[in-house]
């Protein structure tokens, strides 16, 4: 049974610091490129950030380009993201993903990844 669980997010004032992270088990991670995506009422499903298999390369939204970063350790099977300078814009519920697709281009759309974590709610006041 595939799981993502994901642990972290909370309550923030506008220009501080949060940390995401999932640990995967179920599957055979290094198989797996893993991104993170959020989701605010009423909207959909947006691309944040993504990690290729090795941790080699990483893809950022422009909305989080230089503040936010994603890694992975793929010893310990866990994907973390790393929320710097945030924004009331932030808010949102956060949620890790996996896919096995391998090509970058696929990464941005959340219909390419088959597992998904619980979601995480991250709040920043003003």
């Amino acid at each position: 049974q595939v799981q993502l669980v994901q642990s972290g997010g909370g309550l923030a004032h506008a220009g501080d610091s949060l940390e995401l992270s999932c640990s995967v088990s179920g599957l055979t991670f290094i198989n797996f490129a893993m991104a993170w995506f959020r989701q605010s009422p009423g909207a959909e499903r947006q691309f944040v950030a993504a990690i290729n298999w090795s941790g080699t390369s990483t893809y950022y939204s422009d909305s989080v380009k230089g503040r936010f970063a994603i890694s992975r350790d793929n010893a310990k099977n866990t994907v973390t993201l790393q929320m710097n300078s945030l924004k009331p814009g932030d808010t949102a519920i956060y949620y890790c993903a996996a896919t096995n697709y391998f090509e970058s281009r696929m990464f941005r759309s959340a219909d390419n990844f088959a597992h998904w974590g619980q979601g995480t709610q991250v709040t920043v006041s003003s």
